[in-house]
């Protein structure tokens, strides 16, 4: 995204948000005063309403007793299920397809034991080399259970510059041995997007189920998982939508694949008319709810009702906007004030093929991370030589990314940095 008269003085940021028509929803969170929060891709910050729904349901708790399963203002057995109806429209499918539950990790083993059937020749999975540890942890884990050996049946398409992914090499890779693939839609460090229209028609073409992380795109860009036709994906709901630490996750099942056994099955992946029935026969949803395992764990998702009310007002087109234009402009003021100084960005620059955050790299990063934190910055590290920097469309101003630019060159012309060690906290 251009931006229009670029410069690099305060006024244009001050500019810049006076024309911001998202600034309003500003106010709905909970900003500490003299610290920048770059950070949003980690964890979101805690809005008023989300601090209000959490709220309520404790209330429900306390004024109902165990009938706030049915009675309330949110009624617990139902919260899956409502909540779906505001998270579809962020992953482009309909309200049956989606549901609340569970974590990223589990609902990745849930997934993959359910669609993982490895026949004949296709008995492998392909990821990528550049994808969340966790989801490799998985799909090792995954095909141990299943008598395979991992380092010969998990395949991990190499990077050509330990920074992206080309997805060619990904479809040169899907040979008549692949049985599934688990892909990320953004990759967590450098912040590309995968072309995953293109990836699921490759994939589909040989015959193959795709499915795919969206931890770090659900709540800063559209997705339209239905119309790619996308098997499954599955996200946590606590970086980009704001549901709190440890919060419940999400997933998205294609409705073409309704009726199918959920690989690991528990009470609530029953459809709710027969529940209660106490069968020994499992009666699964005939919805993406046939994939919740056990009870929703209620106090984690009430946050995450207040805050999809805000992403319902505020819109998803409009926050991808919004985040194309203030990433741009962080980049455009380290173009301008910090390549001199050892930094390189190591994100896509064409908004296509860019997510929510930047990846600006230094091989001091650790110790430029602990001297912006000193200087009222919440950054992200990641190891080596990664920080990513992540204005937030719902919350942070241009004036904050003029501002964490500012600092960033003064503590380089200082070497305030020098003062700390060169290696990443116990929490990255």
């Amino acid at each position: 995204m251009l931006l229009n008269n670029f410069q690099a003085d305060l006024d244009y940021a001050k500019e810049l948000d006076k024309k911001d028509s998202l600034k309003g929803f500003r106010e709905e969170f909970y900003l500490k005063p003299g610290t920048i929060y770059m950070d949003g891709n980690s964890l979101g910050l805690l809005s008023k309403r989300a601090e209000k729904t959490l709220l309520q349901s404790l209330e429900d708790w306390k004024e109902f007793g165990i009938d706030g399963w049915t009675q309330g203002t949110y009624p617990w057995f139902y919260m899956a299920e409502e909540l779906s109806k505001s998270l579809a429209p962020l992953v482009g499918g309909s309200p049956e397809e989606v549901i609340v539950t569970g974590s990223t990790t589990v609902n990745l083993h849930q997934l993959v034991s359910t669609f993982y059937k490895p026949e004949g020749k296709r008995t492998k999975i392909l990821a990528d080399e550049l994808t969340f540890p966790s989801d490799i942890y998985a799909l090792q884990s995954q095909l141990r259970t299943r008598g395979y050996d991992s380092d010969t049946h998990l395949i991990r398409v190499k990077s050509r510059d330990s920074r992206f992914l080309d997805e060619d090499d990904i479809i040169d890779a899907m040979d008549e041995t692949v049985n599934l693939i688990v892909l990320p839609t953004v990759l967590y460090r450098s912040g590309q997007i995968l072309d995953i229209k293109r990836l699921t028609d490759e994939a589909h073409k040989r015959g193959i189920l795709i499915g795919f992380d969206a931890c770090h795109s659900v709540g800063s860009m559209p997705h339209s998982f239905s119309e790619w036709d996308v098997d499954f994906a599955f996200w946590c709901n606590y970086k980009h939508l704001n549901g709190g630490p440890g919060g419940v996750g999400g997933l998205f099942v294609n409705r073409k694949h309704f009726g199918k056994m959920p690989g690991l099955a528990g009470w609530f992946s029953s459809n709710k008319e027969n529940q209660f029935d106490m069968e020994h026969t499992l009666t699964p949803a005939n919805s993406a709810g046939a994939f919740q395992i056990g009870t929703p764990h209620v106090l984690s998702t009430a946050p995450l009702i207040g805050s999809l009310e805000i992403f319902t007002e505020a819109g998803i087109e409009n926050i991808r906007q919004k985040s194309l234009k203030i990433n741009q402009y962080l980049m455009n003021l380290i173009d301008n004030e910090l390549i001199d100084l050892g930094f390189f960005i190591g994100t896509p620059r064409e908004d296509v093929r860019r997510g929510g955050h930047v990846s600006l790299e230094h091989e001091e990063a650790a110790r430029i991370c602990k001297s912006l934190k000193e200087n009222g910055i919440i950054p992200d590290f990641r190891a080596p030589n990664i920080i990513r920097l992540a204005p937030v469309a719902l919350y942070t101003s241009y004036e904050e990314v003029w501002e964490v630019v500012q600092i960033l060159k003064k503590i380089m012309v200082e070497k305030q940095y020098e003062k700390f060690k060169n290696e990443r906290e116990v929490v990255a």
